[in-house]
């Protein structure tokens, strides 16, 4: 059997605490993989459960059907299990409405985004979901394609133009830098490419604020469905499993209503960079580090890793000693504890994360979480050995073989380390990763 809205809980598992059939969508979700649904999905039924209306989630999948096919017969519900070292718990989430798949359902979802109780869509695609090429432009010919978020977004916003309705909330929960300033950049590229005039009325009636989102998100694996199974009563094809720290952070900057996400644990405030940055150079670039280092050495989860007496003391001084003095924290952002926290967090030996998800997509990821880091000591005459020692783990891992390589530029990356000189070749003159990231 599998869960559904009749099903009747344990009293151990929470449960929404508001009636989902009065709530109306008022968010699409562009990307709705584990880490939504352990994450924004969770805040908005915080939200909804304390009062809010109206903040019910369409979830899109842009080319995969999977998730489509797992909550779909569980009427959007599924469960967030929540692992530490002090034990587990359950909770049952549903602010997820409907899951539609773009590639089969095109036009729905241009409709869900078009509705006029639509306020927010938001967006978590990773890096290369944004369609940049090198340079950081709009790869137009790839926006223009069949998966594209531009392409969705594009045509819904036409249409509500063309209906007279307000614009929209668009919300990168993406580990990218100036996310939300990104995703403006590249969407008003893109209309003005696609939709004549509407460049102008995007600027004046849509906003992109910027956003910090940390939680770790193990991907779930069956074993993770067979236990979740023996404490429902009934399986559950959409789990997730994740920790218990969850952190959201937001630029107060939107277009219209939204939910109180506030009230129930995000942080609403008019800066995110420091946030964010620290977050990318310091969680984000110590993960990018665990996961090279840690899998040259034979280890398979963050948790094994930062066990390791050589490892540990690297990680630390990559988050003590060269991310943290690059940051300019806010008033009240203490450095040390988040070191001190994050630390915490990786030793979790509940949370089985594997270093090799951690270690897909590196092209698209080590310039924000380490090359920004290097580049600031470098300009001040110095060097960060824990990064060197986490590049020399990642062209070894590119050389290696012992793991694929799961990257858009996986051929190009293998060529550019199979040479004499693969430093040159990523990161020199003309190198495939060279950038402003680095200084001449």
């Amino acid at each position: 059997m599998r869960l559904s809205p009749e099903t009747v809980l344990p009293a151990s598992v929470g449960r929404p605490a508001y009636d989902r059939s009065a709530q109306v969508v008022g968010i699409v979700h562009i990307g709705i993989g584990a880490f939504h649904r352990a994450h924004q999905a969770v805040y908005t039924d915080d939200a909804m459960g304390a009062g809010e209306r109206d903040w019910g989630i369409v979830g899109v999948s842009l080319r995969s059907g999977d998730v489509a096919a797992q909550l779909g017969p569980q009427g959007g519900l599924y469960t967030v299990a929540t692992r530490s070292a002090a034990g587990s718990s359950l909770r049952v989430i549903g602010a997820v409405q409907q899951v539609l798949v773009a590639s089969e359902e095109p036009q729905a979802v241009v409709d869900a985004i078009a509705a006029p109780a639509t306020q927010i869509v938001s967006f978590t695609v990773t890096e290369k979901g944004y369609l940049r090429a090198a340079d950081g432009s709009l790869d137009l010919a790839a926006a223009k394609g069949s998966s594209s978020l531009y392409r969705f977004v594009g045509a819904a916003l036409a249409a509500r133009h063309a209906a007279g309705l307000p614009g929209l909330t668009l919300l990168s929960c993406d580990n990218l830098a100036n996310n939300g300033a990104v995703l403006r950049r590249l969407m008003r590229d893109y209309l003005a490419a696609e939709h004549g005039g509407l460049a102008g009325w995007f600027d004046a009636q849509c906003r992109c604020p910027a956003t910090m989102i940390d939680r770790i998100v193990p991907a779930t694996t069956d074993a993770d469905r067979a236990a979740i199974e023996g404490e429902l009563g009934v399986r559950d094809e959409g789990a997730v499993v994740a920790e218990g720290f969850s952190q959201w952070v937001i630029e107060d900057d939107f277009a219209g209503s939204r939910p109180r996400w506030e009230a129930v644990g995000a942080e609403l405030v008019t800066d995110v960079a420091p946030y964010e940055t620290a977050k990318l150079r310091m969680l984000n670039g110590a993960h990018s580090a665990l996961a090279y280092i840690g899998l040259g050495k034979g280890h398979e989860f963050v948790h094994q890793a930062i066990a390791d007496p050589e490892i540990r003391p690297v990680i630390e001084r990559l988050m003590r000693d060269e991310a943290a003095p690059t940051i300019d924290a806010a008033p009240g952002q203490d450095l040390s504890a988040y070191a001190d926290a994050l630390l915490e967090r990786f030793a979790n030996p509940a949370l089985h994360h594997r270093l090799i998800q951690i270690a897909m997509d590196g092209s698209q990821k080590i310039p924000q979480r380490w090359l920004k880091t290097l580049a600031w000591h470098q300009r001040r005459g110095k060097r960060c050995p824990s990064i060197e020692a986490a590049v020399e783990a990642w062209i070894a891992f590119l050389r290696g073989g012992a793991h694929p390589i799961d990257d858009p530029l996986a051929d190009r990356l293998r060529a550019a380390v199979a040479g004499p000189d693969p430093m040159q070749a990523l990161f020199g003159d003309g190198g495939l990763l060279a950038s402003e990231w680095l200084p001449d």
